[in-house]
């Protein structure tokens, strides 16, 4: 880090000669702020463990729905099954 504002230092001592102070102390603002943006935008990316634990939730929960539709649908399906097979009996004992 001390390197960092060393360099800083110096980096703002050869700009302010060249620029002067108003246009170099308006050129690091304006770096710093982008740098800000983008460090806030890059930590709304990231997800919490609270986030991970909802998005598990819902997860779920939608399987939990899934399993539920399944099985009502088996039953339909089973009970169909039943009801044709006793047709044929019947049409076969009728005989």
């Amino acid at each position: 880090m001390y390197l960092e504002a060393k360099e800083t230092a110096r980096l703002y001592k050869l700009l302010s000669d060249k620029l002067g102070n108003d246009t170099t102390d308006a050129m690091f603002k304006y770096i710093d702020s982008k740098t800000e943006r983008s460090v806030e935008a890059t930590i709304k990316t990231f997800a919490t463990k609270e986030d991970i634990a909802k998005q598990i939730g819902e997860v779920r929960k939608e399987i939990a729905e899934s399993k539920v539709d399944t099985i009502k649908w088996m039953f339909i399906f089973w009970i169909g099954q039943v009801g044709a097979t006793l047709a044929i009996l019947a049409l076969y004992l009728k005989k």
